[in-house]
C-alpha cells in the first residue's frame, strides 16, 4: 500500500508540473497578442496620420 502511495505521488506531481508549465505557456502566448492588438483612441490616430 506505501509503495502505491509513492508512485500515486510522484505522478501526481508530474501532472501538476504539467497543468502549470501549459498553463504559463498558454499566458505568454495570450499576453503577446494582446500587445501586438492596436491601439484605440487618439494615440492610434495620431499613428496613422
Amino acid at each position: 500500500m506505501e509503495k502505491w502511495m509513492v508512485v500515486a505521488g510522484v505522478w501526481s506531481m508530474c501532472a501538476v508540473c504539467a497543468v502549470l508549465f501549459i498553463r504559463g505557456a498558454a499566458a505568454t502566448a495570450s499576453r503577446r497578442v494582446r500587445v501586438a492588438q492596436p491601439e484605440s483612441g487618439e494615440a492610434a490616430h495620431a499613428a496613422q496620420r
